[in-house]
C-alpha cells in the first residue's frame, strides 16, 4: 500500500493535471462546439476528460492525449508527432490514442481539432 506521502504526491500531481485540462478546454470553447455531456475528472496522476460518461482525452505526466481512430494514432506515432499512450513504465499500451508529451500551447488550432474529433469518436 502507497504511503500517505506518495498519496499526498499523487493528489498534488493530478491537481496541477486537473487544472490544466480544465483551462484548455475553457480556452479553446469547446463547450461551443459540443452538445454533449462534458465532464473532468482525476485520474491516476491526471486528469480525464469524460464524454457522455466515456473518456476522450486526458492530461497527465505522460502528455496530452487523445483517442483517435487507429489510423489516425498510427500516422501521429509513425511521423514522430506523437507517441503511444502508457501511464506506468511497465504498462500497457493504451490502444486508440496519441499522446504529446509536451503540448505546445500556442497551436491552439490543432488541439482544438483533436479535441472535437475525440468526442465525436465517442
Amino acid at each position: 500500500m502507497p504511503s500517505s506521502r506518495l498519496l499526498a504526491e499523487s493528489v498534488i500531481v493530478a491537481k496541477e493535471y486537473f487544472e490544466k485540462l480544465t483551462q484548455l478546454i475553457v480556452d479553446l470553447k469547446i463547450e461551443e462546439d459540443v452538445s454533449s455531456v462534458i465532464e473532468i475528472k482525476h485520474f491516476f496522476s491526471g486528469a480525464a476528460l469524460y464524454v457522455n460518461g466515456a473518456v476522450c482525452a486526458s492530461w497527465s505526466p505522460c502528455g496530452l492525449a487523445f483517442k483517435l481512430p487507429n489510423s489516425e494514432v498510427s500516422q501521429l506515432i509513425n511521423a514522430g508527432e506523437a507517441i503511444p499512450l502508457k501511464y506506468f513504465e511497465k504498462g500497457h499500451i493504451k490502444k486508440g490514442y496519441a499522446a504529446f508529451e509536451n503540448p505546445d500551447l500556442e497551436n491552439m488550432n490543432l488541439w482544438k481539432t483533436y479535441l472535437i474529433r475525440a468526442i465525436q469518436l465517442v
